[in-house]
């Protein structure tokens, strides 16, 4: 069974810093595709980052420059450094996994329960 829990959410003032983790396991292809998910209240969910299995990248417009995906395979671990934190990026964060690669679309198969992120100004 695929479980992919995250950590590493919390509260920080306006242009602090969080690292986001999702720990992935019972997941077959976990060098394929993942990424990084959020939802704030009464919004959609959004697509914040994503990564392939060469490394190759894409962020939302408005966190390129401050946020940074990355992953180790050896540790089955998906990492997300936000750095300038604004109150605008107040949301629960996800992260996701599938063999397809959806990039910022919220499509994806395998899904983490969540990790809270609150900035205030």
């Amino acid at each position: 069974q695929v479980q992919l829990v995250e950590s590493g959410g919390g509260s920080v003032q306006s242009g602090g810093s969080l690292r986001l983790s999702c720990a992935a396991s019972g997941y077959t292809y976990l060098s394929d595709y993942m990424g990084w998910f959020r939802q704030a209240p009464g919004k959609e969910r959004e697509g914040v980052a994503a990564i392939d299995s060469d490394g190759n990248t894409s962020y939302e417009d408005s966190v390129k420059g401050r946020f940074t995906i990355s992953r180790d395979n050896a540790k089955n671990t998906l990492y997300l450094q936000m750095n300038s934190l604004k109150p605008e990026d107040t949301a629960m964060y996800y992260c996701a996994a599938d063999r397809v690669y959806w990039w910022l679309v919220p499509k994806c198969k395998y899904w983490g329960q969540g990790t809270q992120v609150t900035v205030s100004s």
